[in-house]
């Protein structure tokens, strides 16, 4: 007996409007949603999780190239965020960060160094100006969420392993424990709260 195809959850006139825009508009790099500013279209069920799944209408965006299509409109403003177009503005929900940092690579070392990070969806971003490391706690657990800044407002959450890996590039500075990447500082922890 042959098994039913399943069916992608993309299924809505707003999302299937904002995928063929996108399409039309592909090109070389992405495209430049900080100078789009149509009016809001509405609220669309769709929601970047923590693990970094993009699920519409509750199923889960299956198709890797749908969800980074989906990642190349994304756009900050405040605490909401939006898919955009020239013409169509969608707010949409995130559970914490729009991406997840999944991979970490080094090059150099010291204050030389530079900590190459590549997102769930394929972006590369080399932490340094622009690009800034920050770490938060978590006040019930104290369990810490770091992240690294993507694009335009937009982070991703540093995965467990490779936040272990950044860890274990981390020097004490001046009362801090951090990493260098880029020329620059990144603060992780206060050094009092390495010690053990």
């Amino acid at each position: 007996m042959a098994k039913a195809m399943s069916k992608e959850p993309i299924t809505s006139a707003s999302a299937e409007s904002i995928v063929d825009a996108v399409r039309a508009a592909q090109g070389k790099g992405l495209p430049p949603v900080e100078t789009w500013s149509p009016a809001l279209s509405g609220d669309m069920d769709m929601v970047i999780r923590r693990d970094g799944a993009w699920v519409h209408e509750g199923g889960v965006i299956h198709r890797h190239e749908l969800a980074r299509m989906f990642s190349t409109i994304l756009k900050r403003e405040g605490d909401d965020y939006f898919l955009v177009t020239p013409v169509e503005k969608w707010r949409i929900r995130v559970e914490d960060a729009p991406f997840v940092a999944v991979d970490l690579q080094v090059e150099g070392t010291g204050e030389a160094q530079s900590l190459i990070f590549e997102t769930n969806m394929g972006e590369q971003v080399v932490a340094g100006e622009g690009h800034a490391i920050r770490v938060t706690l978590d006040r019930k657990s104290g369990e810490p969420s770091p992240y690294i800044h993507v694009r335009s407002g937009l982070d991703a959450l540093i995965d467990r392993k490779s936040f272990y890996r950044l860890v274990e590039r981390g020097v004490h500075r001046q009362g801090w424990f951090g990493v260098w990447s880029g020329a620059a500082f990144f603060r992780i922890a206060p050094s009092g709260d390495m010690a053990g």
